[in-house]
């Protein structure tokens, strides 16, 4: 599973233009900027501030998407409390995940204090949670969020930038983590890397996958 580029996203999303506030702002923008270039000529002034209120509201659009993004590659890092995101945190101590039967690595979490089981995944951009753990977990899809797709396995699927205020596994508490709500997923969660890499480290030995982040929490047990 990976995330989509974003031009990509515009040109394959229509659908996904109607549900993002900063996409229709963009396009009253440009909008606007049309209309301040037809009436330059007969009233200068309106024409001119047209196009100059055009130009700052796409640097203001601009400006959000590239906060959003940045929020997605922990090489940024950046929290943006003036915007209403808080600051993701990972933290904790070590846990040990054993590998399942499937061969894949399961994990009993807590998401939002509601139980949910999630899939360890490194190929993931995103923690994904599926429609009914949103619900159960009382997650909402971000007013203004980038509308997004994800690649999986079974094709294209469309999905809706979240925040997790606390998701707990083993030793293992995240808050204020992004994730996505993805219906077009089934029933699985994923933990993905967005998580991951803000951990001190991940690695696999003995068929068991360790994670090792600092400041250890109370404990909750994995699924075996």
């Amino acid at each position: 599973m990976d995330l989509a580029p974003v031009f990509d996203q515009l040109a394959h999303s229509i659908r996904g233009i109607s549900q993002s506030n900063l996409l229709i702002a963009a396009m009253a923008a440009m909008l606007m900027g049309l209309l301040g270039s037809l009436v330059v000529g007969k009233v200068p002034w309106l024409g001119r501030l047209m196009r100059m209120g055009s130009t700052l509201a796409l640097v203001g659009v601009l400006l959000l998407v590239v906060l959003q993004l940045s929020r997605l590659d922990p090489r940024f890092d950046l929290a943006v409390p003036e915007l209403g995101l808080p600051a993701q945190v990972v933290e904790g101590g070590e846990t040990r995940i054993p590998l399942a039967r499937d061969g894949h690595f399961w994990l009993e979490a807590e998401i939002n204090g509601q139980r949910a089981a999630f899939m360890v995944d490194t190929g993931a951009t995103l923690t994904a949670v599926s429609q009914s753990t949103a619900e159960r977990a009382r997650l909402e899809p971000r007013d203004g969020g980038l509308p997004i797709q994800l690649q999986t396995a079974n094709g294209t699927v469309a999905a809706q930038l979240a925040t997790v205020d606390e998701l707990r596994f083993g030793n293992v508490a995240a808050r204020g983590l992004d994730a996505v709500i993805a219906p077009g997923l089934g029933e699985t969660n994923v933990i993905g890397m967005n998580l991951l890499s803000r951990l001190a480290s991940v690695r696999i030995e003995q068929g068991e996958l360790i994670l090792t982040p600092n400041h250890p929490q109370p404990p909750l047990e994995t699924a075996e």
